[in-house]
């Protein structure tokens, strides 16, 4: 018998169409699922996908993970294989795939924007809660213009004014998601040492940071904690780590693992598990948001 999308399929397809909720990273992934879990139902290998297709094992990973864009084609030869041959579900699923292949916003930075952090970028946009954890630098969604140069330029010292400028914009750009109305909520948990440790040529950088932090602390959609030393080795969670949860049942969380030329996403659940262990245990034992905002305040009179 052909395998016919299952009734949660259905309503996720729909509901993603009817709401969309953040870039094409996300409806890349949401669709990638989709067709992955048809596939299975259906009792067919990836390889058997990749030739009905005219491509490779390899192509098939790359689409249900969320990696690569969709043609129509193949979707609708995927879905004809699938056993999918209802006219309205199709249609559906050609018009995710339409949306998921619309270039984001951020493509217009693709010159100073590497391919292992534009996933983060669509991340971020469609995530419902995003708990981070810095060590060394104020978060990138917290940063003011002046600092995020500091920081931009000892990541790249070889780089150019112009493309010091471009790097910065984007990351301003990026913050334009805690803005949106359906924007996540942002849980940040500082360590000291971020700011203990003046970034830019004047103490006035860090003095504007650590009063922009005070102003988004106030924000209804944004909790901020402060790790102090006092805490010890508990504060030492091996460096930086951002965890991003999302209402789409169909997707996972996802925990983003930033090193200096590259990055981690884990999104196997024992996996996201024991981070969340770690970012728990990290808020339990932090300042609290009224303490933290109190630790703010008295940490500005000195720059």
């Amino acid at each position: 018998m052909a395998a016919q999308p299952e009734p949660e399929s259905r309503s996720s397809i729909r509901r993603i169409l009817d709401h969309p909720r953040g870039g094409p990273t996300i409806l890349r992934i949401v669709l990638g699922t989709q067709l992955r879990r048809l596939r299975e139902a259906a009792g067919i290998s990836r390889e058997a996908a990749g030739d009905a297709i005219r491509g490779s094992h390899a192509k098939i990973s790359r689409l249900e993970l969320g990696r690569t864009g969709y043609k129509d084609r193949d979707v609708a030869d995927l879905l004809a294989l699938y056993g999918v041959h209802d006219a309205e579900e199709v249609e559906n699923f050609l018009a995710l795939a339409r949306q998921a292949s619309v270039p984001g916003w951020w493509n217009k930075y693709s010159d100073v924007l590497p391919s292992w952090f534009e996933q983060l970028i669509g991340l971020e946009e469609a995530a419902s809660v995003i708990r981070t954890y810095e060590v060394q630098f104020v978060p990138g969604l917290l940063q003011t213009p002046e600092y995020a140069r500091a920081v931009t330029r000892l990541g790249h010292p070889r780089a150019s004014e112009a493309d010091i400028e471009r790097r910065v914009r984007l990351r301003m750009e990026r913050q334009n998601a805690l803005d949106s109305e359906f924007g996540p909520k942002l849980w940040a948990v500082v360590d000291e040492a971020a700011l203990r440790r003046p970034l830019g040529s004047e103490p006035e950088v860090m003095r504007d940071q650590i009063e922009y932090l005070l102003k988004m602390g106030s924000r209804r959609n944004i909790t901020l904690q402060i790790a102090p030393f006092s805490i010890g080795g508990l504060s030492a969670a091996g460096g930086p780590v951002t965890i991003l949860r999302f209402l789409e049942p169909d997707l996972p969380d996802v925990v983003y693992l930033e090193q200096l030329t590259t990055a981690l996403y884990l999104d196997k659940q024992d996996e996201v598990e024991n981070y969340m262990v770690v970012m728990d245990r990290l808020c339990a034992t932090a300042e609290t948001p009224t303490r933290s905002t109190a630790f703010l305040r008295e940490l500005r009179e000195e720059f």
